[in-house]
């Protein structure tokens, strides 16, 4: 992605008028492309996409199907499951970088796509270590977190935290967080 072109945006739902609400919410400042569902997903999947917003439940393939297929394919863009199922410790495997529980809001989804392409700049650890954070986050709001997978969760933050403390010295909480800029939104 050069600074010229803007950035690829996959927004995924098997509800027509949500992924369309989807691609209102972002055509200002991305290129977005609509699927409303696992196999117009990944026809439309390619290298120059750089995110994916992937509903999790959907009548032709989940969410995690579809996710399962871009990766053996080779896809890295960065993926949020965008979905009204509350989460569990199912999540805790899934190749996802966010997880956020519909509805969204517009400023939600321009934040997330924003910080989405941040932490595509990060090295591979440092990716890894954000998303496992994510989903530790995810599992602390829905109150699962005393179980082995919660652990296993923590277990693989901490033998990643070392190979990226020399990348998180450098990055304040604002630039693994970072906020949409004005001419954004």
């Amino acid at each position: 992605m050069s600074d010229e072109t803007p950035a690829t945006v996959l927004a995924v739902d098997d509800e027509p008028d949500l992924a369309e609400l989807y691609r209102v919410y972002l055509d200002s400042a991305y290129d977005v492309r609509v699927a409303t569902g696992g196999e117009a997903a990944l026809e439309q999947m390619d290298e120059s996409v750089d995110v994916v917003l992937l509903d999790r439940r959907m009548p032709d393939m989940t969410g995690h199907e579809v996710l399962s297929s871009m990766r053996e394919a080779g896809h890295d863009a960065r993926v949020a499951m965008l979905t009204a199922v509350e989460p569990d410790v199912d999540i805790v495997d899934m190749p996802f970088d966010d997880y956020k529980t519909k509805p969204v809001t517009k400023e939600d989804l321009l934040t997330l796509v924003e910080v989405l392409l941040y932490r595509a700049e990060f090295d591979e650890h440092s990716q890894e270590f954000f998303a496992l954070a994510s989903k530790k986050a995810t599992l602390e709001a829905a109150g699962t977190t005393g179980t082995d997978e919660y652990e296993e969760l923590i277990e693989r933050m901490e033998s990643i935290r070392d190979r990226v403390d020399d990348t998180l010295d450098h990055l304040s909480a604002r630039d693994a967080f970072v906020e949409v800029p004005s001419s954004v939104t």
